[in-house]
């Protein structure tokens, strides 16, 4: 197996995992509550908890890719997740399936975007950032892949059937290209190098701890954490709430499965899009874009029970822009924040980004609870138009910091 096959079996088995474990909840969000019974808030609170977990157990999942173990890790990880979800259609209380949920939240943290490219970075070194791109391009039809398949399989079986179907994808397909793919990367490493890593990845992670107290700290990391956190806000909400939204503006259950299937493929036209002018722009100016069209978006969603072909440029502009900040967001903080220490620096920014994305769905409950989803789009539209002038004062503030370093430097 070559690098290229490599890189397609984790795009391809990235697909599959975020497919079935992550979309998988906003695509049967409605059926859990029609079938069973459960509040909207009580279910996206059980989702709310996973996505914690995932952030609680990420350091965890780090340790262990630091040691060589990444493809093992993500293997066995997204079989554990698949055995959850075939225990979901046994769950006899909200109690029990929020319990398996809390589970399948460690799965995520050592199957998804953060391990696979931390595996990525660790073995491609200066090639990474192509390999993730291409990861990434695949991966952003998992919504095409999730929505269409669950609504499909649920209507003529019922949902557990759906959830039998990806549970049984994820382990005979997405399993074995996690491992696939991440076990010819640390070999290839390994051949490479020629040495053991231990006593570097030990150092590095002591200098990350002695690092991460002073990076919180600046006002520069703050406001950057604050512009992210706002962006993941939004689409974590959006994305969870999308089916009940459109079926509250009278949208038909199959547009709005369509409209929700078309968010994937828009996150990679964005990221195509990105990539043919990426030489001519600088990275905060396709970032502060990103921002841009994310509010356009919320706005056309907010709007759209004027006039329903408002969704057309909702599911557009979320969709490319959403995908392109996905790569932008490591880019635009190195170039912030700088490369020192970049380990360090993304791990403490991806903690608020992560609560907040998690805690989204639970909030977008309790705003449709007190006023409905005009509030809870309101709400959105807000915060996405808070998030690009918190981006634009991390930039201000990084410019300010570089002049003084400057000028203490010529001092000096």
């Amino acid at each position: 197996m070559n690098a290229r096959n490599a890189v397609a079996c984790l795009a391809f088995g990235q697909t599959i995992v975020w497919a079935g474990m992550y979309y998988l909840f906003p695509a049967l969000l409605l059926r859990w509550e029609d079938a069973e019974g459960w509040s909207k808030t009580t279910l996206t609170a059980a989702f709310a908890g996973a996505l914690v977990m995932s952030g609680l157990f990420a350091p965890m999942a780090g340790r262990i890719i630091d040691k060589g173990r990444g493809a093992e890790l993500m293997a066995a990880a997204a079989v554990l997740g698949a055995v959850m979800l075939s225990l979901l259609p046994m769950a006899e209380s909200i109690w029990i399936f929020a319990g398996i949920w809390l589970v399948i939240g460690i799965v995520l943290a050592c199957t998804l975007y953060e391990p696979c490219f931390a595996i990525i970075t660790r073995t491609r070194g200066a090639e990474a950032r192509r390999a993730i791109t291409m990861v990434t391009l695949v991966a952003g039809f998992a919504g095409t892949v999730s929505f269409p398949i669950n609504h499909a399989v649920a209507e003529a079986f019922g949902w557990q059937a759906a959830v039998l179907t990806f549970a049984a994808l994820i382990a005979f397909v997405g399993a074995p290209l996690l491992w696939l793919g991440g076990h010819h990367m640390e070999q290839d490493y390994r051949r490479r190098s020629g040495e053991g890593e231990t006593s570097h990845a030990g150092h590095a992670a002591a200098d990350n701890i002695r690092t991460l107290g002073q990076v919180v700290r600046q006002p520069v990391f703050l406001a950057l954490a604050v512009a992210f956190s706002l962006l993941w806000l939004n689409h974590s909400l959006m994305l969870n709430h999308l089916l009940p939204i459109l079926e509250d503006r009278d949208i038909h259950k199959d547009v709005a499965v369509f409209a929700a299937s078309m968010i994937g493929p828009m996150q990679v036209a964005g990221r195509l899009a990105m990539m043919a002018v990426e030489k001519h722009l600088s990275a905060f100016a396709i970032t502060g874009a990103g921002f841009v069209g994310v509010v356009a978006a919320s706005a056309c969603l907010f709007f759209s029970d004027l006039s329903p072909t408002l969704l057309v440029p909702f599911v557009i502009l979320h969709g490319s822009c959403y995908g392109i900040m996905s790569i932008m967001r490591p880019v635009s903080t190195r170039e912030i924040l700088g490369s020192r220490n970049f380990g360090a620096i993304s791990g403490a920014l991806a903690l608020p980004v992560q609560i907040t994305a998690a805690l989204a769905p639970f909030l977008g409950s309790l705003l449709w609870q007190i006023g409905g989803y005009d509030l809870a789009l309101l709400a959105v539209v807000i915060a996405g138009v808070a998030a690009p002038l918190s981006f634009r004062l991390s930039v201000a503030l990084s410019r300010r910091d570089r002049i003084r370093q400057e000028g203490k430097a010529l001092q000096d």
